[in-house]
């Protein structure tokens, strides 16, 4: 089998996976995708206006879409920390690249957010916040190939810890 020349980074809205995914992609020589990008150019709108205006269901099927479409080699990708909503999503990243999920506690989740609507999160009205941390994190650990603690790291030591992980 072929070496996948990729790296997915998932986790929690506020985990660092596009900060984290940028300077990976320098580090190594590899493109940077951010999926949140693709969705809001392929749809016209940004992810808090698909939200409101189509509902979360719809969003879900939108970012599904997208993120089983994308076309990457020699790429770190950083979807949306929804991503893991989407069964095809996931198992079009689990072939195409090493998933790699940035950990983070749910103190330090809820230090690092702001407002969740501005940031386009998908929750269900009247959801909390340390619920929807506790619906996604098994999901992040099942698709998982390696899972990085970041708590309590800098940015830097964070990159080192996934560079010291995908090279096994």
């Amino acid at each position: 089998m072929e070496k996948k020349t990729n790296i997915v980074l998932l986790g929690m809205p506020g985990s660092g996976k596009s900060t984290v995914g940028v300077l990976l992609a320098k580090r190594l020589g590899k493109r940077f995708v951010d999926t949140d990008l693709l969705i809001q150019e392929q749809e016209g709108k940004l992810l808090s206006e698909i939200i409101s205006q189509e509902g979360l269901e719809k969003f879900i099927e939108i970012e599904n879409r997208v993120n089983a479409a994308v076309v990457a080699e020699n790429s770190v990708i950083a979807p949306g920390g929804s991503v893991i909503y989407g069964k095809e999503a996931m198992e079009h990243f689990r072939e195409i690249g090493e998933v790699v999920y940035l950990k983070l506690s749910y103190r330090s989740v809820a230090r690092r957010l702001g407002d969740l609507t501005k940031r386009g999160v998908v929750f269900r009205p009247g959801q909390s916040l340390k619920a929807l941390y506790k619906e996604r994190c098994p999901l992040y650990e099942r698709y998982a190939d390696h899972i990085v603690e970041c708590d309590g790291k800098k940015i830097g030591e964070t990159l080192e810890a996934v560079r010291a992980k995908i090279r096994k």
